[in-house]
């Protein structure tokens, strides 16, 4: 046992802290439990009622655990898909006033069953009310984000969280003391004002800072940072709960970081460090003699988590009804709906932690543990269902044609439309994988009677007469001028390039911007590590920052030896026809085979598999290339060891770069990076700008 003088220190507490959000999260996850679920347990073993090594009252945990409840809100405000929302507006109000109000009146009967008072059923009904959409990553790997019962579900997030947030302020502001009419308006009031505010406040002076700051991206990083905290403690000085605040503020600066590097980095370090550490300190507050009693007399527990399962069933239920979805629609949509994470739980805490005069809290002890149980049960029940029936929703042809393809390898359209030749710039830098490259850019830029730009990125100083600078520019004039002798082999029009600048990344992105290119194609990256994760490689900031397609290519061979294409495709979005574009023009070019490879659902209908075969056999058919282009789908459980396996006959596998992660800014495990590390042919990883 530690003694307590050592508990008491602030930096062993952190270190603690540290530790375990280091290493229990992974080994829940090798269990197939979330992540979650193992700090709220570390936090229970840690705790009071187990090793006494953490303590919630302590001022770091204290600290910590504040950070991490605002910034779950923030980041929970900053993944709602605004321009989803704006697309079908009215149907997802509707929804979300469904999925809100069905619930709420569940809840407040829960309360009132339990003999809670009326201020405290609310407060229970409102923690029914909202949703995390903890299984996006799910509907978005299926490719189904854009069926119109998904895009209605997301936006409606939105009014459920605002609209509890909202109920809990109120019940907060009631069980503070006294309370009248005239203190209802006069908080109503202040809080309409107060969202005015930081909505249109922050969104215009954050539109203006970037606008002005250009590429800076710490102070827009700490201009971000201090958004969150200004809304926060103006929240509090209106005398409103600061989550509210925080949600608020992650709505404000959604349009403004859009899906910026910035914006990468303000999740990054809210999942790697606050956000846990507010779980942690969930379970350091578990009583367990008093938990166990909650379990024992399991009907309130059992009431809650059957009221909210129920209710959000007959919302779901309703807007099928209401807006004509079918089966599937109304189940993907209810299990959408189901978990309960983001607000639930930080309201809970704040729930929970306020208390009146006569030393009463909101919620007892009893709701906070049945409500982390209904956060387990939902967490793991949501995304199960969502996984087993949004993979029943297919994009009809209609879907896919609104969804115009835009990219250049859609030639067909391209062709009538585009002014400028097709250009193909090319960064090198390595002179052993530099041929390869070079050769895929020549093949693709002569099928499509275009140019290439081999590009030279020269780190800049700060005097430009600097030796060493002039030596780089050297070593750069002659990779170029083997770059061009590559290209003669071709013959295709060469324009090499020198850029000097500070960051390699933007300087390749300033360069395909200036020529206006249609595709840039990088050598891979072996950039890994914390530094790589805090601040991103060199093709992350690429994908981040392009206006243009990026294929980022690991080359085993000539591209011209190239005979067997496998493309994997798990849906029907532009992303995936691009990817099937691109591998039908190099395959035009080396008379070589496609495969498209869909690896689904054991328990998929035949049916349902049959008719995605055959919309992406209509899809082949529109290619004016004459492709020998198959489609093979396998079932199987473990997507990425399928695709792994096929790819042993093959020369090269086309990707897609998508990144996954859910509303508490958790990054998910990505098939893509299993399949990557372990394939043993060439790869080509395409990626759509800011994907």
């Amino acid at each position: 046992m530690i003694p307590n003088s050592l508990t008491d220190s602030p930096i062993i507490a952190f270190t603690i802290l540290l530790t375990v959000i280091f290493t229990v999260p992974p080994i829940f996850e090798r269990l197939r439990l979330p992540g979650l679920v193992g700090l709220l347990i570390a936090g229970v073993v840690l705790g009071q009622n187990g090793l006494k090594l953490l303590d919630s009252e302590s001022d770091t945990v204290k600290l910590l655990s504040d950070i991490g409840k605002i910034y779950l809100m923030f980041v929970a405000g900053l993944e709602i898909d605004l321009e989803q929302f704006r697309k079908t507006r009215n149907r997802s109000i509707g929804f979300g006033s469904l999925t809100f109000i069905v619930p709420m009146i569940a809840g407040i009967l829960v309360g009132r069953i339990f003999n809670f008072g009326w201020n405290a059923s609310v407060l229970i009904g409102s923690l029914l009310a909202s949703h995390t959409l903890l299984a996006y990553p799910i509907v978005s790997r299926l490719g189904v984000v854009t069926n119109e019962a998904v895009t209605v579900t997301i936006g409606a997030t939105i009014f459920t969280d605002t609209g509890a947030l909202l109920v809990l302020a109120i019940c907060v502001g009631i069980h503070g003391g006294e309370f009248s009419a005239l203190s209802l308006a006069t908080l109503l009031g202040g809080l309409a004002i107060y969202s005015v505010v930081v909505l249109f406040g922050f969104d215009w002076a954050g539109k203006e800072f970037f606008r002005r700051s250009g590429d800076e991206q710490s102070n827009q990083f700490l201009f971000i940072l201090l958004a969150l905290f200004l809304a926060s403690v103006g929240a509090q000085v209106i005398g409103v709960e600061k989550i509210v605040g925080a949600f608020l503020a992650g709505l404000a600066v959604n349009d403004v970081l859009g899906r910026s590097p910035v914006k990468e980095k303000v999740e990054f370090i809210g999942s790697v460090l606050f956000i846990p550490c507010f779980f942690v300190d969930m379970g350091l507050l578990i009583n367990i003699p008093a938990f166990i009693k909650t379990l024992s007399s399991i009907w309130l527990t059992l009431a809650i988590v059957v009221a909210l399962i129920g209710s959000k069933f007959i919302a779901a239920f309703l807007a099928k009804l209401f807006y004509r979805y079918n089966t599937m629609e109304f189940l993907t949509m209810w299990s959408l709906s189901l978990p309960q994470v983001a607000a639930t739980l930080a309201a809970t805490l704040v729930a929970y932690q306020t208390v009146n005069p006569a030393g009463e809290r909101l919620i007892s002890e009893g709701v906070l543990n049945s409500v982390i149980v209904l956060m387990l049960v939902t967490a793991i029940l949501g995304p199960v269902i969502t996984a087993r029936f949004a993979s029943a929703l297919q994009l009809t042809p209609t879907d896919i044609g609104t969804d115009s393809l835009t990219t250049w390898w859609d030639y067909e359209t391209q062709q009538v439309e585009q002014q400028d030749p097709f250009t193909v710039v090319v960064p090198i830098y390595n002179p052993q994988t530099q041929r390869f490259l070079i050769e895929m850019a020549a093949l693709l830029a002569r099928h499509e009677s275009g140019r290439i730009v081999p590009l030279a990125i020269t780190k800049a100083h700060i005097h430009m007469d600097d030796p060493q600078l002039v030596t780089a520019l050297e070593q750069n004039q002659k990779r170029l001028n083997l770059a061009r002798e590559i290209s003669q082999e071709f013959d295709v029009e060469v324009s090499p390039a020198i850029r000097i600048d500070d960051d390699a990344a933007l300087g390749i992105s300033r360069t395909s911007r200036e020529q206006n290119s249609s595709l840039i194609v990088m050598g891979w990256s072996r950039t890994t590590g914390l530094r790589a994760r805090l601040f991103g490689s060199v093709i992350d900031s690429v994908f981040w920052s392009s206006h243009c397609p990026v294929a980022v290519t690991r080359l085993l061979s000539s591209p011209t030896t190239i005979r067997k294409i496998l493309v994997p495709v798990g849906d029907l979005t532009r992303q995936t026809i691009g990817a099937v574009r691109f591998a039908q023009i190099l395959a035009d070019v080396n008379q070589a085979e496609v495969v498209l490879l869909h690896v689904c659902d054991r328990k998929i209908p035949q049916t349902l598999v049959e008719k995605f075969a055959s919309q992406w056999t209509d899809i082949v058919a529109k290619s004016q290339l004459q492709v020998s282009t198959n489609i093979q789908a396998i079932r199987g459980d473990d997507v990425a060891r399928v695709i792994i396996q096929e790819a042993k006959a093959f020369d090269l596998v086309v990707l897609r770069s998508v990144r996954y992660r859910t509303a508490g800014g958790l990054a998910v495990s990505q098939v893509t990076t299993q399949v990557i590390k372990e394939l043993k042919c060439s790869i080509v990883l395409l990626g759509e700008p800011n994907s």
